[in-house]
């Protein structure tokens, strides 16, 4: 890792700044642009557009493109992060309004600990673990149930599931990039991802019929806008200001867009998007959030706790 004697503080803010504001913003330009373009599709032409971008600039600069056996990977995690992943989060909104999409999908660190937990083992499920992944199932449940008499309309039962499915399949990716053969480059790793992504998510794309119903001559002028804001503020300049942080910043610092996302989707789509502000979102991302807060500061402690003991052993 790089020293940090030498970085401004400008850039730190400003990189952590994009992360949270425009990966926030995001869910309702994906609520915008699926409204008139069908949703898989959308997400194949943000990420084949972004994915040959990165692609292309690393074989630019040199880089070499990734082996027959890291295609392999490639594919792999293509299908968990953009078919699955992706796909189903941009299906979803057709229906589920952005901020209440960006409070489910927060749920992510507590699926990640429980894939650490199960295939891993570099987690132990503690009774405040386990306190803090019911919090956040609780925060799902509360966004979901119609037996609450909370107000507003619970979201329906499939969108939820292919919500949590989402979420379930980006854990469950982000812990094999561990144990997959990838490229040592991480833009270039990335960049094949998405290019790989993009690509399955066309081939979806057709073979949903998802063709028949496009008529880009039908798309309004925004629609086109938020698919390049998600193309270029969402895919390449928000992931090369997450590289930039992975690579001078600890992974549990920069880890926290997990938790800032939800409270910047949920006010954008209240104010820009017309949506429902009432107690069901409010109570369930308050439990989401204390559930994603919860698990990501009892990692740092952890770790604090293993590094003060090799000090003592040492």
């Amino acid at each position: 890792m790089e020293t940090l004697t030498h970085r401004p503080t400008w850039k730190t803010l400003l990189a952590f700044a994009i992360i949270y504001f425009v990966w926030g913003s995001t869910y309702l330009a994906i609520r915008v642009g699926v409204a008139e373009v069908p949703p898989v599709l959308l997400a194949a032409m943000r990420f084949l557009v972004a994915g040959f971008v990165l692609y292309g600039w690393m074989l630019a600069r040199g880089e070499r493109s990734p082996s027959g056996r890291q295609w392999k990977s490639v594919f792999l995690l293509a299908v968990m992060f953009f078919v699955f992943g992706y796909g189903l989060v941009f299906w979803a909104e057709q229906r589920v309004p952005s901020g209440t999409t960006a409070v489910t999908v927060a749920i992510v660190p507590a699926f990640m600990a429980m894939s650490e937990i199960i295939f891993l083992r570099t987690q132990r499920l503690t009774v405040r673990l386990a306190l803090a992944l019911l919090i956040g199932i609780g925060g799902v449940v509360v966004l979901t149930s119609s037996s609450l008499n909370l107000g507003g309309a619970p979201i329906d039962k499939v969108d939820a599931v292919a919500l949590v499915v989402a979420s379930m399949s980006w854990s469950a990716a982000s812990i094999l990039t561990r144990k997959l053969p990838l490229p040592p480059s991480k833009v270039m790793s990335s960049g094949a991802q998405m290019l790989a992504g993009g690509i399955l998510l066309a081939l979806t794309a057709v073979a949903l019929g998802e063709l028949r119903d496009f008529h880009p001559r039908a798309v309004s002028r925004g629609t086109w806008l938020s698919l390049a804001y998600l193309i270029l503020a969402g895919s390449i300049v928000a992931f090369t200001a997450y590289v930039w942080l992975i690579h001078h910043e600890s992974p549990t610092k920069v880890g926290t867009y997990a938790y800032v996302n939800p409270v910047v989707a949920v006010p954008l789509g209240y104010f820009l998007g017309g949506e429902a502000l009432g107690l069901r979102t409010i109570l369930g991302t308050l439990l989401v959030l204390m559930s994603v807060v919860v698990i990501t500061t009892m990692r740092r402690m952890e770790k604090r706790m293993a590094s003060v003991a090799v000090e003592d052993t040492a």
